[in-house]
């Protein structure tokens, strides 16, 4: 997390069927629309939840979602947390590896949900479980993570 924000209220989600799933997207999308977040931000962050809401259910057995409103004095924005206590990831950097998958998806869900958001970070063991934080600025634009060619 970023030292100057400071959290605001979090709301805790159940991830355990699709139909969280469904409500995970929605309360994100009211909390960004809520702090100011454009219709593409919005929807940059909805994409990123929905990734990674899914991994949570499917990979991890299921968990929670928590999202926390932020505020560092001149910008507002958004953390995301996804937490299951499955099996955890064993290999990280392989797993951020576009095209990489275990579920028979296209393999963009964790780098995907990394490039739609301004920070990202994984806590995962084997046998212990995973939590993915994000964090967007609702005023910040995500700087490009590769140079053009």
């Amino acid at each position: 997390m970023t030292p100057a924000s400071r959290p605001v209220a979090a709301t805790t989600l159940p991830i355990g069927s699709d139909a969280d799933l469904a409500w995970v997207r929605q309360q994100v999308r009211q909390t960004a629309a809520g702090l100011g977040f454009g219709l593409v931000q919005q929807t940059k962050l909805v994409t990123a939840a929905s990734e990674l809401a899914r991994n949570t259910l499917v990979h991890g057995g299921g968990g929670q979602a928590e999202i926390t409103p932020l505020d560092n004095g001149t910008t507002r924005g958004l953390r995301l947390s996804f937490t299951d206590h499955g099996p955890g990831i064993r290999d990280v950097e392989l797993a951020m590896t576009d095209g990489y998958t275990t579920g028979g998806g296209l393999g963009l869900g964790l780098s995907g949900a990394k490039r739609l958001v301004h920070e990202f970070a994984i806590d995962t063991e084997p046998g212990r479980g995973t939590t993915v934080t994000v964090i967007a600025w609702a005023a910040a634009v995500p700087a490009s993570r590769s140079e053009p060619g």
